[in-house]
């Protein structure tokens, strides 16, 4: 069975993206790990200080109160729940509690449209996207009805961005959603002709591994929109074929700042009215 991490402060904004995972838990018959930080250092449980250990006890009983009453939610019934509490604060160590419940997503909410500096717990969501090991899904607003349908994958169609593919391909798979390939042709100096395109898209193919019988069939399922801009082309492709998420990869020592190039990431992730799913490079 698939798990789902939600991490939480327990503010409504988590409680976005805690209803957002349980409507795609239900779809893919996933159970959810709700995962606390409870921000104590990791050495205060062996601190001999009093005043120490009292914080701790203090801070987990707090959270374990805060837990009874956010899981106490009608749409998490049926549903296969359980709870984290964790005192770590590295967030380069959150690879060790994915790999220890076997998490294949994790689930975090924004702020509406205002930005990535706005997500809910603030620099943090930057810091499991840069850490994490499996694709993180970014919710904005409340979910009502939210399933992983279809997913608008957008790419450069660069030998850089193979291994992306390649992750993203077996997400698809392995979450049974479709994938729609989205190549967006700019105007202006990257504009690219329609022999330019297939033979970059072939060479692509080709570079990934896929079976020489598969190649055409995969250049062909990808589809061109020439905009303006690549961010106005995702939009709108997403928006005509009533995308469920869009997915956009991320390298994982510069962060969300620097998915895909330069500013289009931030962009996309700011603009979207849509969740965005991030696979790290």
């Amino acid at each position: 069975m698939k798990t789902i991490l939600v991490p939480t402060d327990f503010s409504r904004h988590s409680e976005n993206a805690l209803k957002a995972a349980a409507l795609i838990a239900k779809h893919q018959d996933a159970k959810l790990l709700v995962v606390h930080i409870a921000g104590i250092s990791g050495t205060s449980l062996i601190k001999a200080k009093s005043q120490n250990l009292e914080e701790t006890i203090f801070q987990i009983r707090l959270a374990e109160k805060n837990f009874s009453e956010f899981l106490d939610k009608s749409y998490l019934k049926g549903l296969q729940v359980f709870q984290v509490i964790k005192k770590e604060t590295n967030f380069s160590e959150i690879n060790s509690i994915l790999e220890e419940h076997n998490v294949s997503l994790i689930v975090m909410s924004s702020h509406g449209t205002s930005g990535l500096q706005d997500f809910i717990i603030g620099s943090n969501t930057e810091k499991v996207i840069r850490f994490s090991d499996v694709p993180v899904l970014v919710i904005k607003g409340e979910a009502s009805n939210y399933k992983m349908g279809v997913g608008v994958y957008t790419t450069d169609f660069s030998e850089e961005s193979i291994e992306a593919y390649k992750k993203a391909k077996n997400f698809f798979k392995d979450w049974q959603t479709e994938m729609k390939m989205l190549y967006v042709n700019p105007t202006g100096r990257k504009f690219k002709n329609t022999r330019e395109i297939d033979t970059m898209l072939i060479e692509f193919f080709q570079k990934a591994e896929v079976e020489a019988e598969e190649i055409l069939a995969c250049k062909n399922s990808v589809k061109i929109y020439s905009e303006h801009s690549i961010e106005e082309g995702i939009f709108n492709y997403s928006k005509d074929i009533n995308a469920d998420f869009i997915v956009i990869p991320t390298h994982a020592r510069k962060g969300i700042a620097h998915i895909l190039k330069g500013s289009l990431s931030a962009d996309v992730a700011n603009h979207s009215m849509i969740p965005v799913l991030t696979i790290k490079i």
